[in-house]
């Protein structure tokens, strides 16, 4: 994955990651893959997936590149 898809990835995940708490279930994947449409980044199902529940369950600092790599 190119640096430039990466960065945007993590800007997404970064602002995913500031309001999910007491986010309902679902909201934190739906916000993932909006921001990316946003970001125009394509990511596959399991990889949105695989962030998501990083960022439920870290509920802190993510790295993208740790997650996907």
């Amino acid at each position: 994955m190119n640096n430039d898809k990466m960065e945007a990835i993590q800007a997404v995940v970064e602002r995913v990651s500031s309001y999910q708490d007491g986010a309902p279930e679902g909201t934190v994947e739906d916000e993932l893959r909006n921001g990316l449409v946003e970001a125009g980044v394509e990511l596959d199902d399991a990889d949105v997936r695989r962030l998501a529940e990083a960022i439920e369950t870290e509920h802190g600092s993510i790295s993208a590149d740790t997650v996907l790599g």
